[in-house]
């Protein structure tokens, strides 16, 4: 088992158990969660621009595209969730372990770009849902979605069961709104069943189903999905991972199916409510709810905005999840899970902002679109790795797919690359037609974009049929080194952090068991007050004289019973001030007090440990408060 730090989201990795030896449906339940946080991917708001776009515009028409984007991601997403299982690392860790530096530098910016434009969605959504139901201004609505970390940051703490269920409630309210509003508009059943059969695409409607595709198969889900599955303490034997793959299918089968019920209702609302009554070019969100006002009455767009909003709550902590798997993963870079999320949300909100203050609320809706759009030109460069990487019979023996699934796999593939490069080309060929200024530009910057995401693409889908020189790591096959059983001693020089509360009797006391008499001990406390962040050690206020007087009684009280001991203090930022003086003093121990925090303590005051822990060089005993 590699080390907890390299395990893909390490504080949740495992942390639901799978009962032994109970019956199936008992085994099933458990592994039951990983696939409705992915599937509110596929019911975000970004699908909600294209699903009421498309279906003003064209009917029942792209019901087709819908159900081919739903077999797309059924097939995707059960590869993430056998990559995850079988080889116990997520996509990007994969990625990184596969291909060289050179490489998954630009797949790791292409990555968040992705999870930057689909942040961008809920942000949006979010922000409309709250305006519709609520009048709260746009920009308002917006900036309030930055609130969201801390959601997720409690929903985290109380493990991957709370979450899921939150999920799962979620999806429920989604999907509820939408029956309802199914009989509100009573659209009719022979136009949805010829929706079903496949029909050509103009231009205007190949670009929205490429949004409609993009907006489904989401390349931040399949980071997701990877990861997500991993969080499952099945046996890591054969048939243990047998089992879990053919559950995590049925759980990824059953979600997105939902995800794909409730996408086929947006549609059919759409083309039901506007398309039949004339109201052909409804692209935007809020105009859609006014247009269900009045053709239908007050309970329609309430419905339709409750719905919104618990679409955009979702799918944002799926967005923020995916966005610490891809950084973790490709960059081998862990910084806090709250300041990681919160990045996310940032680079989400600023476009957002900059919209509506410089282009006006009504740009939102074409803004939504296109993030879609750009979801699905990132596809090619998540999928066709996850491919060769569930192909590869080196690394996933017997769990290796089929020949069949492979060709499945790669006509998805096919499909995806091939429809984008079309709307690429598309675009830049109208842009080109501008002449001008737009024209230069386009052929001095676009033009050479294109042609290195080009490249790349082909060079991640030839590589490892060529050379497979960098073979990826699995939890399972590094080979622990020996141990060293001489005796090592006791440790001479051991800090001990204190903040002269009950808890230090017991972290002292752990101390100086480590240590007896022999070793000298550093007692180290950090003030933490206005003036001691301001000016630092030179501090004198009285939160500073007091610590001064508390650690001096600490002193005596060792002295007296015969232990070598002296203190040191420290100001301002606390982490890093335990950090440096554990550091100049040379220590072989720290020992430091857990004060077992709950709730919203927890997330504000329960980081030191683990930061501290991972930023010191000598090793670090916890001591619990019992």
């Amino acid at each position: 088992m590699k080390e907890g730090k390299d395990r893909s989201l390490s504080e949740v990795h495992s942390s639901v158990s799978i009962p032994q030896g109970r019956g199936t449906w008992r085994r099933l339940f458990a592994f039951l969660g990983p696939a409705y946080l992915v599937s509110v991917g596929y019911m975000d708001p970004g699908n909600w621009a294209t699903d009421i776009a498309g279906g003003s515009a064209f009917g029942y028409q792209l019901i087709w595209v819908l159900l081919m984007s739903n077999l797309m991601a059924l097939l995707l997403q059960s590869l993430s969730a056998r990559l995850g299982i079988v080889r116990g690392l997520d996509l990007a860790q994969a990625s990184r372990h596969t291909y060289p530096p050179i490489v998954n530098i630009p797949l790791y910016v292409l990555a968040e770009i992705a999870i930057a434009a689909c942040d961008l969605a809920e942000v949006i959504g979010m922000a409309i849902g709250l305006n519709l139901l609520f009048e709260l201004p746009l920009l308002y609505g917006v900036l309030i979605t930055s609130l969201d970390t801390l959601l997720i940051l409690f929903l985290m703490h109380r493990g991957m069961r709370v979450m899921e269920v939150f999920i799962i409630s979620m999806v429920s309210l989604i999907g509820l709104s939408f029956l309802m509003e199914m009989f509100i508009v009573q659209p009719e059943a022979t136009s949805i069943l010829k929706g079903l059969i496949p029909s050509a695409l103009s231009d205007n409607a190949l670009y929205i189903a490429i949004g409609i595709i993009g907006a489904t198969v989401m390349p931040h889900n399949l980071y997701l999905h990877s990861s997500l599955v991993q969080t499952r303490r099945f046996e890591r034997s054969s048939e243990g991972k047998r089992e879990a793959v053919r559950f995590n299918f049925i759980d990824t089968a059953v979600a997105l199916n939902v995800a794909f019920l409730v996408n086929a209702a947006i549609l059919i609302l759409a083309a039901a409510a506007f398309h039949t009554h004339g109201h052909f070019e409804v692209a935007e969100i809020d105009q859609a709810h006014v247009l269900l006002g009045d053709l239908f009455g007050t309970l329609a767009p309430a419905l339709f905005a409750i719905a919104l909003i618990g679409s955009g709550q979702s799918s944002t902590i799926t967005g923020t999840l995916a966005g610490q798997i891809v950084m973790e993963g490709y960059l081998d870079l862990r910084i806090r899970p709250w300041l990681r999320r919160l990045l996310t949300r940032l680079i989400a909100i600023v476009p957002a902002v900059a919209c509506i203050l410089y282009f006006g609320e009504d740009s939102l809706g074409e803004l939504l679109v296109l993030s879609q759009v750009v979801l699905s030109l990132q596809l090619g460069f998540a999928v066709i790795p996850l491919i060769h990487f569930c192909s590869d019979r080196k690394q996933m023996g017997e769990f290796t797919i089929k020949l069949w699934v492979q060709v499945l796999a790669w006509l998805t593939a096919l499909i995806i690359v091939v429809l984008n490069a079309r709307l690429v080309i598309q675009e830049i060929g109208s842009w080109i037609g501008m002449g001008g200024a737009t024209a230069f530009w386009v052929k001095a910057l676009v033009v050479p974009i294109v042609c290195g995401a080009f490249a790349l693409l082909l060079y991640i889908a030839i590589k490892p049929f060529i050379n497979r020189s960098r073979p990826a790591r699995t939890h399972l096959d590094a080979t622990a080194p020996s141990l060293l059983l001489a005796d090592p001693g006791r440790p001479r020089r051991i800090c001990i952090t204190v903040d002269f509360s009950a808890h230090d009797q017991r972290t002292v006391a752990a101390a100086l068991g480590q240590g007896g008499k022999e070793a000298t001990y550093v007692l180290i406390h950090i003030t933490e007050s206005a003036v001691a962040r301001y000016i630092g050690p030179q501090a004198d206020d009285r939160e500073a004289i007091d610590d001064a007087a508390n650690l001096q009684h600490y002193l005596d009280q060792l002295i007296s019973g015969g232990y070598s001991a002296t203190a040191r203090t420290g100001a301002g930022e606390v982490i890093g001030s335990i950090v440096a003086l554990v550091e100049e003093e040379q220590a072989d121990l720290l020992v430091m007090g857990a004060h077992g925090h709950r709730g919203i303590k927890d997330l504000l005051l329960g980081s030191t440990l683990d930061a501290v822990r991972h930023r010191v060089k000598v090793p670090v005993l916890i001591v619990s408060a019992g």
